[in-house]
């Protein structure tokens, strides 16, 4: 593997970085919100999901008795 010096390294570094596209502001607004937006389904679907299992293991707990 051939070593390169530390300037033509950062040289390469810099032509790289100037390759990378950056989302627009209302893309990241966009992205951001959605990002949120899921969150909450999640923790909606999660807290029902919890609370349907609670109220059948209740149901199984109680049968025993």
């Amino acid at each position: 593997m051939a070593k390169t010096n530390p300037v033509e390294f950062f040289q390469q570094v810099r032509a790289e970085a100037r390759k990378v596209t950056w989302p627009t502001r209302r893309e990241t607004l966009i992205t951001t919100a959605m990002v949120f937006v899921m969150v909450v389904l999640a923790s909606l679907f999660f807290l029902v999901a919890d609370q349907i299992l609670s109220f059948v293991i209740a149901q199984v707990l109680q049968i025993g008795r």
